[in-house]
């Protein structure tokens, strides 16, 4: 290990790497890094966006007729990233900062047979750290990693994030810095919210749920990897170097963080025939979830009470519903052109009246709440898809998310 010098991960998006002007400001990132003190290691995403060539939905498209992701899926998927750290690695070295190019294997990263969305199972990053004791900044291609057999494979959307945080796990890493086109995690989409505002600190639950719940800045494999391992980090926009502290103690005097939202949600909900034994409900019920889960349709927003079951699906997933449980005996009733907003915030653990507030915004708003659940800091509302919009700027209102901490 580098016992001299503390380490830190650098990861650059594909927008970061995209064009000679923003790899440019990319190098003088780790140049920052190594100049103050930093045993520097960059993680690298494929350049750019489709469709430009080295995309990962542009190398997609070079297959359209696979229906399973596979070996030679996963390689060719792979090759974006390796072509993004092998150039980013020399442009480095040519402006005399010594860089080499290495693979996700190469760097140590292992993981299952999941082709397509592989699940990390150990890091073993010697190869990286002999590279550091020589002074040379290892340039790792993110978003893939290799099997115990030796198969390459990937790490799902947004995997170099989870490359990122994994490595700096594994490295103990004193900084990891998330770099993307934004100058950090936002208290709303600020493409849909007026007003939305860079969170300046969250914390690593916090981060978790935003991401799983709808928010794109960071990837949820990746904030759910870091919360897991207790693993700090940071979010910073690549021009402005400014962005959102994500670590485990962080203190909020406002109850909500943040809120983001995700559409075109189907609401279900199933109403038991005449069964008078809790046995009997239970039975049914075991048997309706069974089905669902042997079709593979996922579920969200899961409540079973004494008036049904509830939850939402995807809307490709609604015929599948209906079609599995028409035989027994139960009602499904179906609402389509649904959306979902989810309120964020570890300073509602324990708050009072958080849930009569967000009611309060929406009624003033007009929003009708189909259906609601929450979590010990997040609240999940489903509303009619057309006022998803509506009602993210009025918890957003509400709660003064524009003026931050201190308001």
């Amino acid at each position: 290990m580098t016992a001299a010098r503390e380490i830190a991960i650098l990861k650059f998006g594909g927008t970061s790497l995209a064009t000679p002007e923003v790899r440019e400001i990319a190098r003088q990132r780790v140049q920052e890094s190594t100049e103050r003190g930093f045993a520097t290691v960059v993680v690298c995403s494929a350049m750019g966006r489709p469709p430009e060539p080295y995309a990962t939905d542009t190398l997609i498209s070079i297959t359209p007729n696979t229906s399973k992701p596979n070996a030679n899926t996963d390689m060719l998927l792979a090759c974006g990233e390796l072509i993004s750290a092998a150039a980013f690695a020399e442009l480095l070295t040519q402006n005399g900062s010594p860089a080499r190019a290495l693979t996700g294997a190469q760097a140590g990263i292992l993981t299952d047979a999941q082709f397509g969305d592989a699940k990390i199972v150990r890091v073993a990053p010697e190869r990286v750290c002999d590279l550091l004791e020589k002074g040379v900044i290892p340039v790792i291609a993110g978003f893939q990693g290799m099997t115990m057999a030796g198969d390459i494979t990937t790490l799902g959307r947004g995997g170099t994030d989870l490359s990122a945080i994994a490595l700096g796990h594994a490295l103990g890493a004193e900084r990891i810095d998330i770099y993307t086109d934004v100058s950090g995690a936002m208290s709303g989409d600020p493409r849909r919210v007026d007003g939305a505002r860079t969170i300046e600190r969250a914390q690593l639950l916090e981060m978790s749920e935003l991401a799983e719940h709808g928010a794109k800045v960071m990837h949820s494999k990746a904030a759910e990897f870091a919360r897991a391992t207790q693993t700090p980090y940071a979010i910073r926009g690549l021009e402005s170097d400014l962005g959102t502290i994500v670590e485990e103690n962080v203190k909020h005097h406002k109850p909500v963080t943040g809120v983001t939202s995700a559409g075109q949600l189907t609401f279900v909900r199933i109403i038991r025939g005449d069964l008078e034994d809790q046995g009997s409900r239970m039975e049914l019920e075991l048997m309706m979830f069974q089905r669902l889960a042997d079709a593979g349709v996922s579920l969200d927003q899961i409540n079973i009470n004494s008036a049904g079951v509830f939850f939402v699906v995807n809307p490709d997933d609604g015929a599948t519903v209906r079609a599995l449980l028409t035989d027994l005996n139960m009602a499904v009733r179906m609402r389509e052109h649904c959306g979902k907003i989810s309120i964020v915030g570890a300073g509602m653990r324990g708050a009072p009246g958080v849930m009569y507030r967000i009611v309060q915004a929406l009624s003033a708003a007009n929003v009708e709440i189909i259906h609601c659940t929450d979590s010990n800091i997040t609240i999940s509302i489903v509303v009619p898809e057309k006022d998803v919009r509506t009602a993210e700027q009025a918890v957003h209102d509400y709660f003064q998310l524009d003026q931050g901490e201190s308001a």
